[in-house]
């Protein structure tokens, strides 16, 4: 006689344990290929030494104001912004070597498989958060506020990150290749932290680049972190309303961002899929 194979007993599950299980299949992938940490390890770190101490020599600050404690909340809004980037890679990195095509055989959400790529995509970015303020306490930046204001902060940072996945996940869905997300990222994505007030004042630039530069919602982050941990300097009366109301601004712009660009992302996403 011939043995039975045992009867596989198949336990239901509902979103968040799909969602969990796919978290923890992205991070078992980073931890099997440490090296896709280094963009928010190395990469951090290095424009922090490189600007706090190459560049920032050459940077006018104003009265009573540190460059260093300027900087940090810059780099953080830069890091959080590439969160899209992340997301980009890994969703058209799965499209290509057909795994959602195996996943969409399981007896899964599929939205699981989505919302496990943006907790996994933050979870990986509050990586470089804390890099980077670690890095910071180090060359002299300080929080010099309470800790509510500190966390908001911090939640702001990860709002504004959520509002980045899905952009990212637009990307993904959308291109064909890595090559060609990293091409349309890299030409996008820096031009937008550079085009703001992460790195440098914008009281010296030209009148119509300093009004793009404060309306940019990276503007609007960067500065709602330094009111928020005391690094300012504050902005002057004359600044437009998202720098006078910088968390406000940056809740508004997490909040308008994920609304416009979700149903595009979602649309893309499930046209790539069922294609």
């Amino acid at each position: 006689m011939t043995a039975t194979a045992p009867a596989v007993t198949i336990r239901p599950t509902n979103l968040w344990q799909q969602s969990w299980i796919m978290v923890k299949r992205n991070l078992i992938h980073t931890k099997r290929m440490p090296e896709m940490l280094a963009d928010v390890t190395f990469q951090p770190v290095m424009f922090v030494l490189l600007f706090a101490f190459v560049f920032g020599s050459a940077v006018t600050m104003p009265a009573g104001s540190n460059y260093r404690e300027f900087l940090l909340p810059g780099i953080m809004g830069q890091t959080i912004a590439f969160t899209g980037f992340i997301v980009a890679n890994g969703v058209t990195s799965d499209l290509d070597k057909g795994i959602i095509d195996r996943f969409r055989s399981l007896p899964i959400r599929q939205s699981s498989v989505i919302v496990g790529r943006a907790i996994a995509a933050l979870l990986h970015s509050s990586i470089g958060i804390v890099v980077m303020a670690v890095t910071g306490l180090l060359i002299g930046w300080r929080i010099r506020t309470s800790v509510p204001e500190a966390l908001l902060a911090f939640a702001l940072v990860l709002l504004f990150g959520f509002a980045m996945i899905w952009f990212g996940l637009w990307v993904g869905s959308t291109f064909k290749t890595v090559e060609a997300v990293n091409g349309f990222m890299f030409t996008t994505l820096f031009p937008i932290t550079f085009l703001s007030n992460a790195f440098v004042p914008t009281a010296g630039m030209p009148t119509w680049l300093r009004t793009i530069a404060e309306w940019n919602p990276i503007s609007a982050l960067v500065q709602a972190m330094r009111v928020l941990w005391g690094n300012g300097p504050a902005a002057p009366a004359t600044a437009p309303w998202p720098l006078q109301h910088p968390a406000l601004a940056t809740i508004i712009w997490s909040v308008a961002l994920t609304a416009i660009i979700a149903p595009f992302a979602l649309r893309a996403y499930y046209k790539r899929t069922t294609d």
